[in-house]
């Protein structure tokens, strides 16, 4: 027997953490639409709490970061973070309504559930328990936009944090690793390139410039660079323990008997933390310049050959005196036994470049991630708001 939770509000059970998550899955936050329905019901929240809130926008002021503090106005506080942003539900086969929340065998199903609103449901429901009065270090809960296509919105809002409040000691990403700490992850680096030629009739290549073609150079490049990483490899909790390579999409051509204008691909690797992030990039645009971009000007010295970025996220590297690790190891609910490191990035790197001891820990196991009928297990939030009432009792120390 299953039960569907309601997705009007539903203030009695404001203490209930699966009627927040609820809630939270009720919102459609796909990266594709607003995030703001969901800002505006969690900011009105936590105001009623006596958080201090800020927002920070995307360009068009269609998606928000919420950052909030609660508590006082002191360093050596501690972040909660999540983001806001789900992956989209087009052409998987769930079971039941992914913006319902169903639970069913121990098991609470729908879209966002392990990725990552339980961990922010949680985290709602125990400051809405506790007594905030007690704080002499300050909570602060932030929430983000478009994690989930690049970590695009969490920088503006740490810089903007960092300028407005007193610096936390330890930040918290509950991203689902079954409350195993996560000490260390990959950098994710995503770049388009694009190849401009000149059309012509196939039969008379020496009018014009084939786009495709050199960026088949460019990609058999990148082919050969991801093969020496791989040779490379070293033993380590990495799975898999190299930094990877690979092209994801690919546009170009009109038709078999005309040269190519253009060509564009979409690209990415995954580099291990001690590992030159910009080493890579570097490589392929010094092989453009010297040698792809000379030939295809042959013919056409109107040709060119861009990349732009498209993402930039940090790698998490452990941290040398192991202090966010060391501390939440002693709170209840954490699993002292875990992978550490973990090839999937997090917006962690980001609070770690700001200055801020950095751990990737929350409920639910990232298989059930971006997965149709996405569930995560009841007796992982119970184990989380061990984690965050623990966390609360150290700020009241």
């Amino acid at each position: 027997m299953s039960t569907c939770y309601p997705v009007s509000p539903a203030d009695r059970l404001a203490h209930d953490s699966r009627a927040l998550l609820a809630r939270l899955v009720a919102f459609p936050t796909i990266s594709s639409q607003s995030n703001l329905a969901l800002i505006d019901w969690v900011e009105e929240r936590l105001e009623a709490l006596g958080a201090r809130c800020r927002r920070t926008w995307n360009e068009e002021r269609t998606k928000a970061n919420l950052f909030a503090a609660i508590g006082p106005d002191a360093p050596g506080g501690v972040v909660l973070s999540g983001h806001t942003d789900v992956v989209p539900v087009d052409g998987q086969d769930w079971d039941t309504d992914p913006f319902v929340l169903t639970e069913k065998d121990g098991r609470l199903y729908g879209r966002g559930s392990a990725d990552m609103k339980a961990f922010s449901a949680v985290a709602l429901a125990c400051l809405s328990q506790a007594d905030l009065s007690r704080l002499n270090k300050p909570l602060h809960l932030a929430l983000s936009y478009d994690e989930e296509v690049g970590c695009l919105g969490v920088d503006r809002m740490i810089e903007d944090a960092l300028a407005n409040f007193q610096p936390p000691a330890f930040a918290i990403i509950g991203e689902p690793t079954t409350l195993q700490i996560v000490r260390s992850h990959k950098s994710i680096n995503v770049f388009k390139t694009t190849v401009t030629g000149k059309a012509a009739h196939s039969s008379q290549p020496h009018r014009g410039a084939g786009a495709i073609l050199a960026a088949a150079r460019i990609i058999e490049r990148l082919r050969q660079i991801g093969i020496s990483r791989r040779a490379a490899a070293r033993q380590g909790g990495f799975e898999p323990p190299w930094t990877t390579v690979q092209v994801g999409q690919i546009q170009g051509g009109t038709a078999v008997n005309i040269l190519p204008a253009q060509c564009s691909f979409v690209w990415e690797y995954r580099a291990l933390p001690d590992e030159d992030a910009d080493a890579i990039v570097d490589e392929v645009n010094r092989f453009v310049s010297d040698e792809v971009l000379p030939n295809l000007r042959e013919f056409a010295p109107e040709a060119d050959i861009s990349t732009e970025t498209i993402a930039r996220v940090p790698a998490l590297v452990p941290d040398p005196d192991g202090r966010c690790e060391n501390w939440l190891r002693q709170l209840p609910g954490v699993q002292p036994d875990g992978p550490g490191e973990v090839s999937f990035a997090t917006e962690a790197g980001s609070f770690q470049r700001a200055g801020i001891s950095s751990v990737v820990c929350g409920p639910g196991s990232i298989d059930q991630a971006h997965q149709p009928n996405e569930f995560i297990e009841l007796g992982e939030l119970e184990r989380c708001e061990q984690m965050i009432n623990g966390v609360i009792g150290y700020l009241r120390q």
